[in-house]
């Protein structure tokens, strides 16, 4: 059965086809036979409890610098597309926040994926926290005394925004460091929301592992090694990824994980584990899709696609 599925997303032209785990879902999706449109999430418009958009049909090819055609825009009622995969980038921010509030009147007549309300409630470095015991220690605030006292029972810590997404600004601070008192007014200054203040795990330097979830099961992983001199292992910031089997303790995690993200309709999930330390889990648009099959490993995308056309028919 072809299906028609729209992409929201950032515009298909700035996009790094390499790495983007929305492309790599596209080319599978466009493999099977179904109709792709794309759209950037300013087009969404909400009148009463109908939902239009102006999508553009789009053709996609893995070939860097002519990897999409787009055709002749039409005006939809969202309620006419079958999937709506929601996958722009963060800032998660009101106007990402916006599009959820928009995407929830037509969720799930359309199946909007992730759910869009558990999105909304679900920001990556909060979301975690509902499981402390598989954590490094974590401090969420913006007060400096309960840094100062978080700092010196931990010593080393990592410092970054709450919001903040593809490694920027995050920040180790040594117990000693003298930069401290700067970074916090840095912090202060750019910053409105809280800040994720965590215990600093040394053996990052070996890697820091995206693993993939895709309806609660454990789909695929790579390890992500910092380059020299850097304390990111992001991908875009310059990390290395390697093949990565996974460990008891981060299977553990998975199958600890796995119901709550069921539960909430979290169909694509990646989650981040430092030294057997979970540290994130990424619900708005999770890389590391097309990094896993580049080093052999499982092809992600056909999973989330077996699970969406399996959820559409029997929904139909």
């Amino acid at each position: 059965m072809a299906l028609k599925i729209a992409v929201q997303m950032d515009h298909i032209s700035s996009i790094n086809i390499a790495g983007d785990s929305a492309f790599a879902l596209m080319l599978e999706a466009q493999a099977r036979g179904h109709e792709l449109y794309h759209y950037t999430p300013d087009r969404l418009a909400m009148i009463g409890d109908d939902v239009f958009c102006a999508l553009d049909p789009v053709e996609v090819r893995d070939e860097k610098g002519n990897h999409f055609t787009l055709g002749e825009k039409q005006r939809l009622n969202m309620l006419d597309v079958d999937v709506v995969l929601m996958r722009q980038d963060p800032p998660f921010d009101l106007s990402y926040i916006a599009a959820t509030h928009i995407l929830e009147k037509i969720h799930p007549n359309t199946l909007v994926v992730n759910n869009p309300t558990e999105v909304r409630n679900a920001p990556e470095k909060l979301f975690v926290t509902e499981f402390p015991d598989l954590m490094p220690p974590t401090l969420i605030t913006r007060d400096r005394d309960e840094i100062d006292l978080f700092r010196a029972e931990y010593g080393d810590i990592v410092m970054k925004p709450l919001f903040g997404h593809g490694g920027a600004a995050v920040f180790r601070v040594t117990r000693d460091d003298l930069n401290y008192g700067s970074l916090y007014d840095f912090f202060a200054a750019t910053f409105r929301e809280p800040w994720v203040i965590q215990q600093f795990l040394p053996n990052v330097k070996h890697g820091d592992k995206r693993i993939l979830l895709v309806d609660g099961e454990f789909a695929g992983a790579v390890n992500r090694v910092p380059a020299e001199g850097d304390l990111r292992s992001n991908m875009v910031r310059g990390g290395s990824p390697t093949d990565s089997d996974l460990t008891d303790r981060e299977l553990e995690i998975c199958v600890r994980l796995g119901p709550s993200l069921r539960e909430k309709g979290l169909v694509l999930v990646g989650i981040d584990v430092i030294d057997g330390m979970l540290t994130e889990i990424n619900v708005t648009a999770p890389t590391g899709i097309r990094a896993i099959q580049n080093l052999g490993g499982p092809d992600v995308a056909a999973k989330v696609w077996d699970v969406l056309e399996a959820k559409v028919t029997a929904g139909s």
